[in-house]
């Protein structure tokens, strides 16, 4: 069975621009708007495969979604993919030694964001 994609971000029209994208290219994909649903997500649905997380949400922030997916035995296995429109100098750094996977910055690259779904092998 192929693995889906969650993409985790409190902005819905995000959540529907990459849905969209990603099922043209024939990904699966499911959502959360925050990140608590996300977890929650991750611990009841065995088939997701990879997460792209937004960085900046309120409640609890991409940073904390990542220490807990990581520091959760069943899911640290799981890429996540840091997506933020925060691209300054060092956030790519700050998502990765936060335990992140890969980077995107928003507006999301698509060709970009393929590279990174093939380079996990994550596979539609």
């Amino acid at each position: 069975m192929k693995k889906e994609i969650l993409i985790i971000d409190d902005d819905s029209r995000n959540i529907f621009a990459l849905s969209a994208v990603l099922k043209a290219k024939k990904y699966g994909c499911v959502s959360a708007l925050n990140a608590v649903d996300g977890l929650k997500m991750l611990n009841t649905n065995t088939n997701i495969g990879v997460v792209l997380l937004d960085m900046m949400m309120p409640e609890m922030d991409g940073y904390e979604a990542i220490n807990k997916i990581k520091g959760n035995g069943q899911l640290k296995d799981i890429p996540v993919i840091a997506v933020t429109a925060q691209a300054m100098a060092g956030d790519r750094e700050k998502c990765l030694a936060a335990g992140a996977d890969d980077y995107i910055s928003k507006p999301v690259d698509v060709d970009q964001l393929l590279t990174v779904l093939n380079n996990l092998n994550i596979l539609p």
